[in-house]
């Protein structure tokens, strides 16, 4: 529950949590004004980019399977097993 000194000095303050006032309404209005202030990438932006993450996320597993595949290798060429 918020302490009476929290209401009456703010007036619509819902309550206090740490010291910190709480009123939702405030909180959205300055969300909204946040995300007003964003440069949102455009569609083409952000298809490249996802197209670059898809290519360096294919590439990694490539090279990862490459590389256990001659570790592999490797050890059973190092205890003569199968090959």
């Amino acid at each position: 529950m918020a302490s009476p000194r929290a209401c009456a000095i703010a007036g619509r303050r819902i309550g206090s949590i740490n010291g910190v006032a709480v009123d939702p309404a405030k909180f959205v209005r300055e969300v909204r004004s946040e995300v007003a202030r964003v440069t949102w990438p455009s569609r083409k932006e952000t298809l490249v980019t996802t197209g670059l993450v898809f290519a360096m996320a294919a590439l990694a597993a490539v090279f990862f399977f490459v590389v256990d595949q001659v570790i592999g290798i490797g050890v059973r060429a190092l205890f003569g097993i199968g090959i």
